[in-house]
């Protein structure tokens, strides 16, 4: 909640860090509206189409539905997290900032957030690929597309994302604001289409999903659902999104956090009716096996040509994520720039229509080359497990930190029953990243190995901590 005792800070104000030497630089000219809308284009993209399928076959049933409860449940917890760290720190960057002040500006700070960009320049444009690799996907109903044909596709979805994004802030708010409206009408359409056309009566799903409360704690179960979570809070991430553009949100203090609980709030129940929706026309043991269900469930209601036109709206709204994934993480490297912990060159602005253009052109760049050669789904895995020791994890431990050295009074916004929600957080997300497989908690750990090995090569060679004590005072 918010602390009505904390004083609002004004509009173009941030808590006085170093770490925000030369942020103010960006405008602050996004709204509540913008913002709220910027995250939930974010967090639907092509996701929750190419998803559902794979999280009914994981558990091979009508009891898919709670691994998107507990996606969720995972995100809302988290967001208490971003929300006290968002507030108290409105700066471009988000994670990169959050990391560097709660362990401490100097020393271990240092590591976490220059572990945090490294990731980002791999795991940024790895998301960018998912999207794309996914845009062409469904493109292939449209038209048969042969393997070099989707990675063109692909390719080019990338490219003209950063032409769109090479503007002005405050007329991507706008553009962001239409890509919303797509984004809510074709969810509407599938979610009324399915519930007033229902084929299976709601109640024998609904009913299926009962026996499996039951059997959660069960070792199976327990397991499956660990699996098809990690897929559904794919689907979810984004909800931070709002925090990376910390710099450029207006009333951060209440509109951060408000813009992430609104997200979340909105777009799960948006998941679950869509998921309600789409069973209650295709029976679950067709949809497991569907390569385009959104497309087979309009087409089964209303015929090919309205399947081809929601796979039209599917592709706008896959585009629209692409969109704001690529604005929220070009500001990145760019925050670390202007703090002086990256290459100089990320922190240029363009000289008359003010953003972070090198950051959105490398970022861009690597997205485009990532969608020409990997497949998407070892690619959702991939990030999730990339992402969750360093910025989930680090992040929460980190505000626990925060909370030992400052006053009440720094934190505007204010969780419920702290500390049980960070707790929980931390373990959830253990859970998580236990539950990605062997395989990719190696590819994270690896990540984060070389990061700290490309750290220590840079202090050395900059003479800074650990290899210099008397500059990490």
């Amino acid at each position: 909640m918010i602390d009505s005792t904390s004083p609002e800070l004004p509009d173009d104000t941030v808590p006085a860090t170093s770490t925000t030497a030369g942020q103010d630089a960006l405008p602050r000219r996004l709204n509540l509206v913008q913002g709220t809308a910027l995250n939930m284009i974010d967090m639907v993209g092509i996701g929750p189409f190419v998803v559902l399928p794979l999280v009914i076959k994981t558990l091979g049933g009508p009891q898919f539905m709670w691994a998107w409860v507990l996606g969720a449940f995972i995100s809302l917890i988290d967001a208490f997290v971003w929300a006290e760290l968002g507030a108290a720190f409105p700066q471009a960057g988000g994670s990169y900032n959050f990391l560097k002040i709660s362990y401490g500006e100097r020393r271990w700070g240092r590591l976490l957030s220059f572990l945090y960009v490294w990731q980002t320049l791999i795991q940024a444009p790895l998301v960018m690929a998912s999207g794309a690799i996914g845009f062409a996907q469904y493109a292939s109903y449209l038209m048969p597309l042969d393997d070099w044909q989707r990675r063109a596709v692909s390719g080019g979805v990338v490219l003209l994302i950063i032409v769109l994004l090479y503007r002005k802030i405050d007329s991507i708010g706008k553009i962001g604001l239409v890509m919303w409206g797509a984004v809510l009408l074709t969810l509407g359409w599938i979610i009324i289409g399915g519930l007033t056309n229902a084929r299976i009566p709601l109640s024998e799903t609904i009913s299926g999903m009962i026996p499996a409360v039951g059997s959660v704690s069960g070792g199976l179960l327990a397991a499956g659902l660990g699996q098809a979570s990690v897929k559904t809070i794919y689907c979810y991430l984004g909800y931070y999104n709002v925090c990376h553009l910390g710099g450029e949100i207006q009333r951060p203090t209440r509109n951060i956090p408000a813009s992430m609980f609104i997200s979340i709030v909105g777009i799960a129940a948006l998941y679950l009716l869509m998921n309600l929706s789409v069973v209650s026309v295709v029976p679950w043991q067709e949809a497991q096996n569907s390569e385009f269900i959104v497309s087979t469930f309009v087409e089964t209601l209303y015929g090919p040509g309205a399947g081809k036109l929601a796979t039209i709206l599917v592709l706008l709204v896959a585009f629209s994520s692409l969109f704001a994934v690529l604005l929220g993480y070009s500001r990145v490297p760019y925050a670390a720039a202007v703090d002086g912990q990256f290459f100089k060159i990320f922190a240029r602005l363009h000289p008359t229509r003010q953003f972070p253009y090198v950051s959105l052109l490398f970022l861009g760049g690597l997205g485009f080359i990532f969608s020409l050669l990997f497949r998407l789904g070892d690619v959702i895995t991939a990030i999730l497990a990339m992402r969750i020791v360093i910025q989930f994890v680090g992040q929460a431990i980190g505000l626990l930190l925060l909370h030992r050295r400052r006053a009440v009074s720094d934190f505007p916004f204010r969780m419920p029953l702290f500390p049980l929600p960070v707790l929980l957080a931390i373990c959830i997300w253990l859970f998580v990243f236990f539950s990605t497989g062997l395989t990719f908690m190696l590819s994270g750990l690896t990540v984060i190995g070389l990061g700290i090995v490309a750290f220590l090569v840079s202090a050395g060679l900059k003479k800074r901590w650990p290899f210099d004590p008397t500059k990490g005072a």
